[in-house]
């Protein structure tokens, strides 16, 4: 097996966006089992928007209680962590300002990010003040992991799923995958689905084969790092965000690559990436290119 800690100096290892509005356990449970794993630290963090469109910092009572009751509830989820892995590192902070723009930055020093999800609808994930998981998952500077249910491992043995388009953002996912496979001693379903273009092709079989060949060229140096990782390749035909929940339906983690960055608000997320975060019910993890 290969060490999976964190190389860079300056990185804190694993943050967790923390949400005071909902249950925070099930996420913090993924994170700190995640950065036990990892043997990485582990860093919480909550922010707390003004209560005034201001830049200048907000003394009033309302704020001072807000503040008080974000450092409350860092505090609760660090002894809980405490409580579950007692040699963890745990540190936590309080920062003022909007959600989205907090943790972004954040991720600029971070090994991953793992956020909790409310499964929002499209609207409102899109334009709720509060939203974080589209804007952090579209500007992030390392992966991110959307944890919005329990990890579904009643098939044996466990495995995670891996979406391939040939593109390097899903090079970087895969090689994120396998990784993870690795220190979890999962097996690796690598999944390229077929979209049939409008006009069917007279020879269907030839391009299922040239979409084989690719997969097997993406996987062939990773699986040599890896030995120990089991490898299977899958090539659905159907809708990419369809095939992949499907496939992901009992998996530990559904693992997919960002192109590009977006925007605040988040707009610019691939529709695959954004599908998915509102399809699956495994932890999401989206792996950007950069």
């Amino acid at each position: 097996m290969t060490g999976h800690g964190d190389p860079r100096e300056g990185v804190h290892g694993i943050v967790f966006g923390l949400d005071p509005r909902r249950d925070w356990r099930l996420a913090l449970a993924w994170a700190a089992d995640e950065a036990q794993r990892r043997r990485l630290p582990l860093r919480l963090v909550l922010a707390v928007p003004p209560q005034h469109d201001t830049q200048h910092v907000d003394g009033t009572p309302a704020q001072m209680d807000l503040r008080q009751a974000g450092a409350d509830r860092l505090a609760q989820a660090r002894n809980w962590v405490g409580e579950r892995h007692p040699e963890l590192g745990v540190t936590t902070d309080l920062l003022g300002g909007f959600p989205a723009p907090v943790l972004g930055t954040a991720t600029r020093e971070a090994r991953m990010i793992v956020l909790g999800s409310r499964h929002l609808s499209r609207t409102a994930e899109y334009f709720s003040a509060g939203s974080t998981v589209v804007p952090v998952t579209a500007q992030a500077h390392c992966p991110v992991v959307v944890v919005g249910d329990a990890e579904h491992i009643s098939q044996q043995p466990a495995y995670i799923v891996v979406g391939i388009d040939g593109s390097p953002s899903s090079v970087a996912a895969l090689t994120f995958a396998f990784d993870e496979a690795d220190l979890r001693g999962a097996a690796l379903r690598a999944v390229s689905v077929w979209q049939p273009p409008l006009r069917l092709l007279r020879d269907q079989d030839v391009a299922l084969q040239a979409q084989r060949a690719v997969l097997a060229e993406a996987t062939a140096g990773l699986s040599q790092k890896y030995p120990d990782v089991t490898v299977t390749h899958e090539i659905p035909i159907g809708h990419p965000v369809e095939e992949l929940a499907e496939a992901a339906e009992h998996a530990l983690s559904v693992v997919v690559g960002r192109r590009g960055r977006g925007g605040y608000t988040g707009m610019r997320l691939g529709s695959v990436v954004h599908g998915l975060l509102h399809r699956a019910h495994c932890p999401v993890i989206t792996v950007p290119h950069d």
